[in-house]
């Protein structure tokens, strides 16, 4: 498939996705690059809209969280931030229902302790609908500054904001499931093996105890504190679920800050695609001109806004509600 550099290649230790890509038909006879083992999702049934009034977002205590977050400074693997952080998180969800999938990551670093935490929130239909986005920031960048804002922050942040809204009485609606996952990032340089290290564990898990097939649909949020927001069109994504994203941003007025381009991003949503769940990243991966904030100690709460965490809350609440109806 024809590729072409739509950003600044992040090269050594500020390497964590890779260089990102137009998405262009292949040949007839060509291969999909990076794409194979993950399943053609069949047609999603048409959507008739939320069947209860969809909440809305408390920005400013998005925004607070997100400064929370960042305060801990660096949260790689392995470190006492990362571990405050676990705690902080977990303090946040006290009285919700509430299960942590442990392992040890056997990395190229070394070996580390990795949780990724769920939070589990009833609903009244048979299913599972659920949220992730990651905790854990940029293993080689650990002595350089970097607290990780956007990338890895703000998707800690909104998680927690989501939760808000999602405990208490029983939905109307499928189960919704909240995940922070661990050890996205990569440990020395981004590949297929040094990377998604969380999220591999826990779609294998998933896939043998039959939680994937209870699974209607994975969103994950990733880099959705942008002051600059715009949602890409990610290529690898279901494509149903894709446009019901887009659907419940037109609906909301946000459409604007969705899809100006279309590119493929390695991000923690393929181990789930990988084994038949309808998955889709919600991810702005244009991080100041170029890409240039991205991995970088540059990467700070002044360059994020609570309208942009106001944009990306406010959609997944809705596309969980039209999800409901579906």
């Amino acid at each position: 498939m024809t590729t072409m550099l739509l950003g600044m290649v992040l090269l050594g230790a500020v390497s964590c996705k890779p260089a990102k890509t137009e998405v262009q038909p292949p040949p007839p006879s060509a291969p999909i690059q990076e794409t194979s083992g993950i399943p053609a999702p069949a047609p999603g049934p048409v959507q008739t809209g939320p069947v209860a009034p969809v909440p809305k977002i408390n920005a400013a205590r998005a925004m607070q969280y997100t400064k929370e977050v960042t305060g801990f400074g660096a949260r790689y693997l392995g470190s006492a931030n990362h571990k405050k952080l676990e705690n902080y998180i977990l303090s946040h969800l006290k009285g919700d229902e509430v299960e942590s999938d442990t392992f040890v990551a056997d990395t190229v670093e070394g070996k580390f302790p990795v949780r990724n935490i769920i939070a589990k929130y009833p609903g009244s239909k048979e299913g599972i609908i659920v949220v992730a986005g990651h905790y854990d920031t940029n293993y080689p960048l650990r002595n350089a500054g970097y607290v990780g804002a956007n990338d890895g922050g703000s998707s800690t942040a909104i998680l927690l904001e989501l939760a808000n809204h999602l405990r208490g009485k029983k939905r109307d609606g499928y189960n919704v499931w909240l995940v922070w996952t661990d050890a996205e990032e990569a440990m020395k340089t981004w590949s297929a093996t040094d990377s998604l290290y969380g999220t591999k564990h826990l779609a294998e898990r998933w896939k043998n105890d039959g939680t994937a097939k209870k699974i209607k649909a994975l969103m994950v949020a990733d880099m959705i504190g942008d002051a600059d927001l715009n949602i890409e069109e990610e290529g690898y994504s279901t494509p149903w679920l894709r446009d019901l994203i887009y659907q419940a941003a037109t609906q909301l007025g946000y459409q604007s800050h969705f899809f100006g381009r279309k590119i493929e991003v390695d991000d923690d949503h393929l181990p789930f695609l990988k084994i038949g769940i309808p998955s889709a990243d919600l991810i702005d991966l244009d991080y100041g001109y170029e890409d240039v904030f991205h991995h970088t100690p540059q990467d700070t709460l002044d360059k994020l806004s609570p309208k942009s965490l106001q944009i990306a809350g406010d959609v997944i609440l809705q596309t969980i509600w039209m999800l409901d109806a579906r």
